[in-house]
């Protein structure tokens, strides 16, 4: 059974995939959230609040919370103003339970 399965070269696979994952997610975030901000200026369809906490809770919160304020978006809605740094403390938490 010795190398059959590395559980190191596992590991690091999944540490690239992690990367990999919460940058392509943190950069719809980014992306959906402008998005939702030019078509708020056109009066045009916006993206669904439930949408937007939605990309936050699968890792997208940070940037999406940082984007937010530097374009001023929704930065009146407590839903987001709370609830994304609650997401990322959530995610925070979680992370150091997994990692110890």
């Amino acid at each position: 059974m010795d190398g059959i399965i590395n559980f190191p070269v596992l590991a690091g696979y999944l540490r690239y995939f992690l990367l990999i994952y919460l940058g392509a997610i943190s950069l719809i975030s980014v992306i959906v959230t402008v998005v939702d901000k030019i078509n708020a200026k056109k009066h045009k369809r916006r993206v669904p609040e439930s949408d937007l906490l939605l990309l936050g809770a699968l890792g997208g919160s940070v940037l999406m919370y940082l984007t937010m304020l530097i374009i001023r978006h929704k930065t009146k809605h407590v839903k987001f103003m709370a609830g994304l740094p609650a997401i990322i403390l959530l995610h925070a938490v979680l992370a150091v339970l997994i990692l110890v």
